[in-house]
């Protein structure tokens, strides 16, 4: 048996590739979009993908399910209640599939969501053929369970839900031998959970003892405890995971936007008629200069993430990118199912030298600068654009507070005609959230002089505990 995990950083998702070489067969469970690493490492392995194994349709990434379809003629399986357009075997709670030795038994586990299941792997080959790994997609995570409360705006309740996972877990996982190992499909920065660890591999055994939605507790308690204190969902996900039920492009598709590279005019028409210009550059760069109405992503953060939370679907996106990159950004987009990519321009800054009356900037302000301008007459606006649990643990006096994946909806509440200042935890996101604004004035939002904090709250904390 060949066991093998791919951990997506940007996307704190694992995916697994599993083979049985005697029958030089192998299986994918919950891939990512892009699937060139499970081609290449099968054929180097000398096995077939024969088949793909989706615990859930994902809300946070277009999975790779059709993708490897195509390349392989790998079948599709899912739970029994995931109704999909595509050919799928449907699975039975409690059925099987042989790959050579190895064994696959599937668990309904419910919850996260209706359909979502665990997948249980034995090695038949083993004298004692004990469950030697389950993997667990969204349902059981190292350190915490999945949230249950996505589904509100299709009409399933998040209290429903989390009666279920209580009985998915505590009626099927936990009846597993304490030595198996637990594979999740999620670890650390998911906005799938709110409390996932840094390990990427467990056994139920340690879960059983340490993680802290699987201690005694009823089953009213467990669920007001896992539809509690959930960090908000970026706008995204219902339209990625509906993506993941439905037959769409591939991939391969996609990227040929990339190969659209733009002249700085066509930029300029495609912006004039409605586009998107998605700056995907640090934001220390665009900060200094950038295209009036850019929204700044930089590929060095949670890209995919942040990118679906504030771009709109509906309008088409012309991604800006270093020399080299933007190949990347536009697979990034595509795999969250961000398409409609009218091309790309790598460009921005000798487009600046050549047409600086194009050119817009944001101001940053250091932490002790920043304390001095606070304390002056007519002082800015702080406005924080973390999450809520983030704000709970620390803040700037008087600041306004409106998370960075609301901001678009909520621009009104943002005070006119003084300067706003954008602080998140390091930079990151408050540059986002300065180009928001600044987008949001090509489209009749009167200007406002738009800063930041340059290294967030920790900047912050740290130059207040040395004063």
């Amino acid at each position: 048996m060949i066991l093998k995990q791919y951990y997506l950083a940007c996307l704190s998702h694992a995916s697994y590739l599993i083979a049985d070489e005697g029958s030089a067969s192998a299986v994918v469970i919950d891939p990512q979009r892009d699937i060139d690493q499970y081609l290449h490492d099968a054929k180097s392995l000398g096995v077939k993908i024969r088949h793909v194994l989706l615990t859930h349709f994902h809300a946070d990434f277009v999975a790779g399910h059709l993708e490897l379809q195509q390349k392989t003629g790998a079948n599709i399986y899912l739970g029994r209640r995931g109704q999909a357009e595509y050919p799928a075997e449907v699975m039975q709670d409690g059925g099987s599939l042989a790959l050579g030795k190895l064994r696959f038994d599937f668990l309904e586990t419910p919850g996260h969501t209706p359909e979502g299941i665990s997948i249980v792997l034995s090695d038949e080959s083993q004298v004692e053929a004990e469950p030697h790994a389950v993997f667990t997609g969204d349902t059981l995570f190292i350190g915490d369970v999945g949230r249950p409360d996505l589904l509100a705006s299709v009409g399933v309740s998040a209290e429903a839900l989390a009666g279920m996972l209580y009985d998915s877990l505590h009626d099927k996982l936990m009846k597993l031998p304490d030595s198996t190992l637990v594979y999740p499909a999620h670890g650390a920065g998911s906005l799938c959970g709110k409390s996932l660890s840094q390990e990427t591999v467990s056994t139920i055994g340690e879960q059983r003892r340490l993680n802290y939605a699987l201690q005694s507790m009823s089953r009213e308690a467990f669920i007001e405890m896992v539809s509690a204190d959930q960090p908000p969902a970026p706008a995204y996900f219902p339209f990625a995971a509906n993506l993941n039920r439905e037959v769409h492009p591939t991939l391969d598709q996609s990227m040929e936007a990339a190969r659209n590279h733009l002249t700085l005019e066509a930029v300029l028409q495609q912006q004039q008629a409605g586009a998107q210009l998605l700056d995907t550059r640090d934001p220390e760069t665009f900060a200094a200069g950038h295209i009036q109405g850019s929204l700044n992503v930089g590929l060095g953060g949670k890209f995919a993430t942040w990118a679906g939370s504030v771009l709109d679907r509906q309008r088409p996106i012309v991604v800006l990118a270093d020399p080299g990159r933007s190949e990347e950004a536009v697979m990034r987009l595509g795999r969250i199912g961000l398409e409609p990519v009218a091309g790309v321009f790598e460009g921005v800054e000798q487009a600046m030298k050549q047409r600086p009356e194009l050119l817009q900037s944001v101001s940053r302000y250091d932490p002790d600068a920043l304390r001095q301008r606070l304390g002056k007459v007519d002082p800015p606006i702080v406005l924080d654009v973390r999450q809520p649990g983030e704000r709970q643990q620390s803040q700037i006096e008087g600041s306004l507070f409106i998370p960075l994946g609301q901001l678009g909806g909520r621009l009104d509440e943002v005070p006119q005609g003084r300067e706003v200042v954008m602080v998140c935890a390091g930079g990151y996101r408050s540059m986002i959230a300065a180009s928001v604004l600044q987008e949001a004035e090509r489209h009749g939002r009167p200007p406002v002089e738009t800063a930041d904090l340059r290294g967030g709250m920790g900047a912050w904390l740290q130059q207040a505990s040395t004063c």
